[in-house]
């Protein structure tokens, strides 16, 4: 074809996506045989873009390879020409057709559908012609067919087809797969990608060996196939046709390099790095110059080779000489560089055509006899097939460790050309330039051969050159200057590699090969592509970098971090120092010491707050803040490579000059030259000062952040030369963490945890990973015995690993578990916690064991599984750290932490030997019981053997691993066993872990705040708060509330069911089998919501310890609970014969009155119509009836408990007058109990001490101790409750009051009283404290028990009862007079005698609805009871009252009761109108609903068994029984003849309303409290519920255990302690309060007295008595609310105590407003971390509430 006078040639490929892939390939085969295409033209109607065009261009790109698209042309058809102008537009609207043709490079051309437009063809061609001259007038050809097809079937076979386009990224290779657990020795080619992969990041050279299945197949196959076989046969014909038929017709397993060079071209830059790092320290050959497997575009992945580093030894003269010369300038000196930075030779090799020989095989030789650093054809997997290796160059490096076994003397570098030289002919121009040294490996080359030019060039260049001829026999010869000839055919292998050895050295030695070779050079050359050039996040992450350091340019390094970071230096140091000192406080003066303390750490953070923001840390922080994920990781990877790069040579400078100083003063140790030893330490220690100075990482720029954060937070204050809010900071670092960096969890410098930014961190890590789960895994062992390089292997991580500490404090890394695991594991990620190394040579002596301790018992307690890495066997080495180990772990196990651990032997020779094994445990078991016994001692605990430590499986949690290396470093690979060894570890770990449900992210940052707060104390056990337990403990607490609550609630329904029964005779026995039964369903119904709650709350796991001993307790509540109703009940069954005799009595006097009161209406029947005379007559026969009632029986007297009781006293104490007893002395409210006690004679003290006793009581000064008042107090208050339920016993409001009562009580007091002076106290009581008790304690009881005679007089007594009767009985005299039927008459006495049962039990009902009510809507009450004791607290505060303080203080459970009342009786009145008296209004309609219910019943069971009165009336009141008191016997007496009970039903259904109205008018406040049922009142009922639990008092500041269970077991403790000052308490030999908390004092120096002894407050437990059982946290959990009420009531509590508080620390004190008092309560609760937006709005909340109080202020 002719187009603008050019032949062209064009083949029209549509139809060819139609037809089947082989067909396919078949033709464009042949088509690419014959022809060079110059371009793809691919044509696309313009408008009309179809899935069918986009599938096509994908098929062109599959078929073709990606570089097809450079040479594609899309050309868009129109049909009418005005579509081709608006071609732009189109564009910009359609971004699919936008993207297609910015995927073909732009390139697009317009034209009519028909084509036959000249000038439009004419400009295609011009189009076309650019496009050829843009490809250097390159054309497709069939060799980059056969290459792309090549790629595509080595991607197909290994199954990454969708990662060419979606690269492999390192986050998919490091995480937690199914695969990645498994140890692979072969696989599926399916799975050869994982397990190459997995093997590499493993460390173990293996990774190139891996068979696949398919071959093992193949050769089982070969193998086994024995039925086939003949008995006879042809040797031509077996052994050579048939087995080459066979072999020829299987496929070639997967060229081992090939499966690398895929991955490697599949890779993102990251991965890609991280696979060639780990190449380098499996000893392997690195690719240095990677042609594309389509395009042959040569890349310098220079990128990859960043964050290797080599090492190796040399002399300073670079002389070969045999024995190592130790001083002057020819030492040995080590050096540690970048690769692309170090200056070495380097030795190319090339092969020109086919050759018989290995030249990479000749190459290991050179550089490792042992090892195949370079992949030759005799490696195990090699295969015929390769085809991505062909034009790569590999490089490695010999690095000497100046031994005599070392090849050369320095390290140099080995190219590898693969493939055909003469074919890549850019990479031999190349690496020619570049090399030192080129050696040729060639067949015999005559000159008219394609390479002979090229080899001519070579041998003429100066540089020198090897030949080495394959068919040639000679030995080495020398043909011309720096020209060497080598045979190698017929030739032993080793004397070739020796020949060519002593070649290369000669070479390098001569001055011919000066050049040196720099990896970073590379780059220079213009027609290879570069890695960091061509990737634009790259380039922008090193330019950000590169402007970062050069603020460091010309900069001292030893005062870097001092001048750009401020906020991590001495300030920083100082503050650590200060809070390990408020923690530890030492002297008399604590508080005054700690108020001090704090003030001088908000100093400090004050001024880490004024230090400038460094233009280097905005820098820093701007740029991570303002790009993408890609680019912050290689800014930040860009960073950690500069800085290495900026501080390398200056460390390198300080460690030469630390080693030869060292040297020094070992010298002058021996010589014993004290003077110039001592000048030469303090030189040392500079050096070591300046070294800790000069090193500088990105650790410290986080910790700057870190800093820069906390000092913010703590002055909250927002830094104005911050680029953005301090509190976005956090979110960085957690950003920083997900993508895969370290974070530092302790500070290596200052051996602190920064908190507040740690938990930052953590909160914000929560918010973007939804607060996942974590499962912490932690390392611990000596210094430099391999951790961070068994992590680094084990999860492919890169922790900085050298001789020496080089992981200083401790970071924690995330590691991603995949989804196919989740549903194996219970946790979202790995956390892996890295440590320094313990027994550090760099501290000394006690700092050391101190230091260790913390960071052994930190990391033990922060992971759920603790490796505990040993190197050797030698018990020795083990020693150093199991003791410490064993220690952490028993603390642990004393706090309720159950971490576990698994030890590791690294470096053990023969670890394959069973027997060995078993006696390397069984040392190991015995070591850890020693070791245990020791650390039990120094811990107070009585554990014998490690086992009673922890749970340890010696067979299974002790693994023995091989050397590390195979062989000698630098050139040593890593052992392979060693690779098999960690994966067996890994195995097993994750196999455990499986087990555990780790913890949540939110667990996480409080187990690290409680750790650490905890071992900041000097005692970590006795300090140790779980702050996660305590949440769980309180949350279970208030469950437990609502369960108790559930049961009460419901036997106190059962109970008033149950007494209505007995008071109507309904039953006569109570079985216990019968309250349970009724109780079931409720009981079910709390087991449930137990079970529900345990199994399924956030914290299962935790609360899973208390599971069994709440079920209990439940069980135990419910027992009692039957029990007691029970006792109740059958109190009430025994009591009902005396009260059926007072029911009886008034019946008959009821009766009498109705029968003459008829008997009267009769006579007067006449007179109905004169309401006057029947009012009359009705008076004058009702006086006499009530005057015979009275006169008949006695009338029951008002009673005076005092008076009695007095009388009492007088009677048994003869020579006393009633005068005496005054009752002015009340022990409730007496502030000491001295006078009331005298030293018991058979005491036992000395004459010295009785005398102090005299003189002490002379003084006016307590003679006994606080805790002699604390139990007396104690005594009081126990003696009071157990009196007002005797008091409740004797039910005075049914049965009456008797006089044998007040004797009852008066005798168990005093008998209470008398047993406790018979205990191991050393006073007894005066007579004046048992008359005072009494009448004290009856004094408190008398207003209940005159309410109860009250209330039984109403009931009981004749004059009263008659009186309340009279206008019912009026109302039935009327209906006699008026005629009415006995059954209308009858009607009206049954509702009469319901009133009194209706209003029974509408009130009855009422404080159990009220009860329920309160409970779920009074704030005060719907809670536990620490939420009870806020609220009391805050009331107290409100209302300032110092005599309620003082009653809330002495006797907490009665102000308790107090309270709850005042809360009740406050609800009543202000709800009574909107919820009481609807509630009972709905009660008496429910009431009123069944009596009329009963009544219709009762009728129609008569009716139909044709019964009389009697009968309905049984049965009337049997289903009326569970809910009144009313039986057959209220209606004895009263004659019923003639009953027509269908009118008696419309009687009652007439007149019952009216009764209930008269009950509900009668319902008010005024009323209600005084028809209260006693024993159902709402207050007494939650009384009941929130009383029940421990009351004990501190000791020290008398806070009231807040455990909501009475007689619990285990300590009694509070969340907060108060001012022991409050309590009376006051230094020794002073007249000053205390002005300590418990839990500052426990953590002191300080002592007290208890029982004439001097107690350390440190073990005050030793104490014994009540000191014993109470657990006291030396923390600083103080309220701020106890130190504003010392200063709000300083006066009255001096006045109280006659003591004085010190001026300090209440002047700091008093800056706590009561605001902030009432605040600080809040604390009691779980707090809720806030998310980023809540602390920014805090935080401006707080600037803006303190710029106001200052502008106010400036104002006053």
């Amino acid at each position: 074809m002719k187009i603008s006078e050019r032949d062209i040639s064009v083949f029209n490929m549509i139809d060819f996506t139609e037809l089947p892939m082989d067909s396919a390939d078949q033709l464009i085969g042949q088509l690419m045989h014959d022809n060079e295409i110059s371009a793809f033209i691919f044509v696309v109607h313009l408008g009309q873009l179809t899935d069918g065009d986009k599938m096509c261009l994908d098929w062109l790109q599959s078929v073709f390879g990606d570089r097809v698209l450079q040479f594609v042309m899309i050309l868009f058809t129109y049909e009418r020409k005005d579509e081709s102008d608006s071609i732009i537009d189109d564009l910009k609207k359609n971004t699919v057709l936008e993207e297609l043709v910015k995927k073909c490079g732009g390139r697009y051309h317009t034209c009519s559908k028909t084509m036959n437009n000249q000038s439009e063809m004419r400009e295609l061609i011009k189009k076309i012609d650019r496009l050829f001259n843009e490809n250097q007038e390159q054309c497709y050809i069939g060799e980059m067919l056969r290459k792309a097809q090549n790629l595509k079937k080595i991607i197909n076979r290994l199954h990454m087809d969708d990662r060419q386009d979606n690269k492999l990224k390192a986050a998919d290779v490091l995480q937690i797969s199914a695969h990645s657990l498994k140890s692979h020795e072969s696989c599926t080619e399916e799975e050869l990608v994982k397990t190459y992969l997995q093997k590499l990041l493993m460390m173990n050279y293996r990774a190139r060996d891996i068979k696949t299945k398919e071959t093992n197949e193949q050769h089982n196959t070969q193998k086994t196939d024995k039925d086939s076989l003949k008995d006879e046969g042809d040797f031509f014909d077996d052994m050579f046709e048939d087995v080459c038929n066979k072999v020829t017709s299987k496929p070639d397993p997967v060229y081992p390099m090939d499966v690398q060079m895929a991955v490697f071209h599949c890779a993102d830059s990251f991965l890609k790095q991280l696979m060639v790092t780990k190449l380098s320290q499996c000893q392997f050959a690195l690719p240095l110059l990677v042609p594309h497997p389509v395009t042959q575009q040569i890349e310098f992945p220079l990128w990859t080779f960043r964050q290797i580093n080599k090492s190796w030894k040399m002399r300073n003269d670079l002389t070969n000489k045999k024995e190592p010369v130790r001083n002057g300038d020819n030492d040995i000196i080590s050096k540690v560089q970048p690769v692309y930075k170090a200056e070495t030779p380097m030795v190319s090799f090339f092969r020109f055509g086919s050759v018989s020989s290995s030249k990479s095989q000749l190459m290991n030789n050179l550089i490792n006899e042992k090892h195949n650093t370079f992949f030759h054809r005799n490696c195990p997997g090699s295969s015929r097939t390769r085809l991505l290796m062909d034009g790569v160059v590999e490089i490695a490096w010999f690095c000497p460790s100046e031994n005599n076994t070392d090849t050369f003397t320095d390290c140099v570098a080995f190219c590898n050309l693969h493939g055909d030289a003469g074919v890549h002919e850019k990479q031999l121009q190349i690496l020619t330039e570049m090399s030192s040294v080129n050696v040729v490996l060639l067949s015999q080359l005559d000159k008219n051969d394609k390479n002979a030019t090229k080899i001519q060039n070579l041998y003429r260049d100066k540089k020198p050159l090897i030949c080495l001829f394959t068919e040639d026999t000679s030995a080495l010869t020398e043909t011309n200057k720096g020209k060497y000839k080598i045979g190698l055919k017929d030739r032993n292998q080793s004397d070739v590699s020796e020949e060519l050895r002593r070649a290369i050295k000669d070479c390098l030695s001569s001055s011919a090969s000066a050049s040196m070779f720099r990896l970073e050079d590379l780059s220079k050359h213009s027609d290879i592509r570069v890695d960091e050039e061509d990737d634009e996040d790259c380039r922008r992450g090193r330019e950000a970098a590169q402007q970062m350091m050069s603020l460091l340019e010309n900069k001292d390094l030893t005062k870097i971090k001092e001048s750009f970071l401020p906020h991590q230096g001495k300030l920083w140091h100082q503050w650590c120092q200060k809070n390990k000192e408020l923690h530890r406080p030492q002297g008399d003066e604590l508080e005054q010491e700690i108020s001090r303390t704090r003030t001088e750490m908000i100093n400090i953070r004050k001024d880490q707050f004024k230090c400038n923001t460094s233009k280097f840390m905005e820098f820093f922080i701007i740029q991570i803040d303002s790009h993408d994920v890609n680019v912050n990781i290689y800014f930040l990877k860009w960073l950690k490579i500069s800085l290495n790069q900026f501080t390398s040579a200056d460390l390198s400078d300080l460690h030469h000059k630390y080693e030869k100083l060292w040297s020094t003063v070992l010298k002058l140790k021996e010589h014993n030259d004290k003077l110039k030893l001592k000048i030469k330490e303090t030189e040392l220690e500079k050096i070591s000062e300046e070294l800790q100075a000069a090193t500088f990482g990105l650790e410290h720029i986080m910790r700057e952040i870190g800093q820069i954060y906390e000092s913010c937070s703590s002055v909250k204050k927002i830094k104005t030369d911050l680029p953005f809010h301090f509190l976005s900071l956090s979110s960085l670092a957690a950003e920083m963490m997900i993508s895969g960096f370290p974070l530092e969890l302790m500070d290596g410098d200052a051996a602190h945890v920064p908190l507040i930014w740690i938990t930052a961190v953590l909160d914000e890590l929560k918010q973007k990973l939804r607060d996942q789960r974590v499962f912490v895994l932690s390392v611990l062992g000596i210094q430099s015995s391999g951790k961070s390089t068994m992590l680094n292997a084990m999860f492919g991580l890169q922790f900085a690993v050298s001789a020496g500490r080089c992981t200083r404090g401790a970071f924690m890394q995330l590691i991603r578990v995949s989804e196919e695991m989740k549903d194996q594991m219970k946790f979202d990620y790995i956390l892996v916690v890295d440590t320094e190394g313990l027994r550090a040579l760099e501290l000394d002596g006690k700092s050391t064991r101190h230091h260790d301790n913390e960071l052994a018992t930190f990391v033990v307690g922060l992971g759920n599984l603790t490796l505990i890495n040993i190197f050797g066997e030698n018990p020795a080495e083990m020693q150093d750290i199991l003791q410490i180990v064993v220690q952490a772990f028993l603390r642990m196990k004393k706090v309720k932490l159950n971490p576990s651990c698994m030890f590791v032997h690294q470096n053990v020779s023969d670890v394959t030997a069973g027997e060995k094994n078993m006696e390397g445990r069984r040392r190991l078991l015995k070591t850890l019981d020693e070791m245990t016994k020791l650390a039990a001692k120094d811990e107070v605990c009585d554990a014998e053997c490690f086992s009673d430590v922890i749970n340890f499986d010696v067979q299974n949690d002790v693994k023995y691993f091989a050397q590390l290396w195979e062989g000698s470093p630098p050139m040593a690979p890593p052992n392979p066993n060693y690779c098999e060894n960690i994966q067996d570890l890994k195995k097993t770990i994750i196999i455990q872990a499986s087990k555990s449900d780790g913890m949540k992210l939110t667990h996480l940052r409080d187990r690290i705040k409680d750790l650490w707060e905890a071992l900041l104390n000097e005692r970590f056990v006795f300090s140790f708060q779980n702050s996660l337990e305590i949440s769980a403990y309180r949350r279970l607490e208030t469950e437990y509330s609502k369960w108790t609550w559930t049961l009460r609630s419901a036997m106190l329904e059962i109970e008033n069911k149950l007494q209505n029964q007995i008071e109507n005779e309904a039953i006569h026995e109570i079985e216990e089998t019968d309250l349970q039964r009724d109780l079931k369903e409720k009981s079910e119904e709390v087991k449930n919501s137990m079970s529900d709650f345990f199994e399924k709350d956030t914290d299962a796991d935790i609360l899973i310890q208390w599971k069994t001993s709440f079920e209990i307790k439940i069980k135990d509540l419910e027992e009692n609970t039957v029990r007691e109703t029970k006792r109740k009940l059958n109190v009430i069954l025994q009591q009902r014969d005396l009260k059926r005799k007072m029911d009886a009595q008034r019946t008959q006097h009821e009766n009498t009155l109705l029968e003459k009161s008829k008997e009267l209406a009769l006579k007067l029947k006449d007179k109905t119509n004169d309401e006057e005379t029947l009012k009359r007559e009705f008076d004058l026969f009702w006086e006499e009836c009530v005057k015979k009632i009275t006169t008949d029986t006695t009338p029951i007297k008002d009673i005076d408990i005092l008076k009695e009781v007095k009388q009492l006293f007088t009677d048994t104490n003869k020579g006393a007058s009633v005068d005496t007893f005054k009752g002015n002395n009340d022990v409730y409210t007496m502030q000491s109990y001295s006078d009331y006690v005298r030293l018991k004679k058979s005491s036992g003290l000395t004459k010295h001490v009785q005398n102090r006793f005299k003189a002490a009581k002379e003084k006016c000064v307590s003679v006994i101790s606080t805790e002699d008042e604390t139990q007396i107090r104690y005594l009081i208050l126990n003696v009071s409750d157990e009196t007002i339920k005797m008091i409740l016993s004797f039910n005075i409001s049914k049965f009456g009051y008797n006089f044998s009562y007040i004797q009852q009580l008066t005798d168990y007091i005093k008998t209470r009283i008398t047993e406790h002076e018979k205990g191991p106290m050393k006073y007894e009581f005066k007579n004046e404290f048992v008359m005072d008790s009494v009448f004290s304690i009856l004094k408190r009881a008398d207003t209940m028990i005159i309410d109860q005679h009250r209330r039984f007089r109403e009931a009981n007594d004749p004059f009263l009862y008659v009186k309340m009767k009279r206008d019912e009985y009026y109302r039935i005299f009327q209906k006699y007079c008026q005629g009415a039927t006995s059954t209308a008459i009858f009607g009206e006495i049954i509702c009469q005698k319901l009133k009194r049962s209706i209003e029974q039990s509408v009130y009855k009902n009422i404080g159990r609805d009220l009860a329920d009510e309160m409970r779920s809507n009074c704030p005060s009450l719907n809670g536990n009871r620490s939420n009870l004791e806020i609220h009391i607290l805050k009331k107290l505060a409100e209302e300032e009252n110092y005599n309620k303080y003082m009653n809330y203080i002495r006797y907490p459970r009665e102000y308790f009761k107090s309270f709850i009342k005042d809360e009740v009786s406050q609800y009543i009145s202000d709800k009574f109108s909107i919820s009481v008296q609807p509630k009972m209004n709905q009660n008496i309609e429910v009431m009123q609903q069944k009596i009329l219910t009963a009544a219709h019943e009762s009728t129609e069971y008569v009716q139909e068994n044709s019964g009389h009165v009697n009968l309905w009336l049984e049965f009337f009141t049997q289903k009326l029984s569970d809910v009144l008191i009313i039986s057959m016997k209220d209606f004895s007496g009263v004659k019923h003849d003639d009953v027509d009970f269908k009118l008696l039903e419309d009687v009652i259904r007439t007149e019952l309303p009216s009764i209930i109205s008269d009950i509900s008018r009668e319902f008010s406040t005024d009323t209600f409290d005084i028809k209260l049922d006693l024993n159902n009142r709402p207050d007494e009922i939650l009384i009941d519920h929130f009383c029940q639990c421990c009351w004990v008092q501190c000791p020290f500041c008398a806070a009231s255990c807040t455990n909501t269970i009475e007689n619990h077991e285990g300590d009694h403790s509070v969340p907060f302690h108060r001012v022991d000052g409050i309590n009376g308490v006051y230094y020794d030999d002073t007249q000053n309060l205390s002005t300590d908390f418990c839990s500052t004092i426990v953590r002191s120096s300080k002592s007290f007295k208890s029982s004439d002894k001097w107690i350390p407050y440190k073990k005050y437990r030793t104490a014994g008595g009540v000191y014993a059982k109470w657990s006291i946290i030396p923390d600083f959990s103080e309220l701020p609310y106890w130190k504003w009420f010392v200063c709000r009531f300083q006066k009255e509590l001096e006045m109280y105590y006659k003591k004085t508080f010190k001026d300090q620390p209440l002047d700091e004190w008093r800056k706590y407003t009561k605001e902030e008092a009432i605040d600080s309560l809040d604390k009691y609760k779980s707090p809720k971390p806030l998310t980023l937006f809540e602390k920014i709005k805090m935080t401006f909340q707080n600037v803006f509430k303190k710029k106001l109080n200052t502008e106010q202020h400036t104002d006053n």
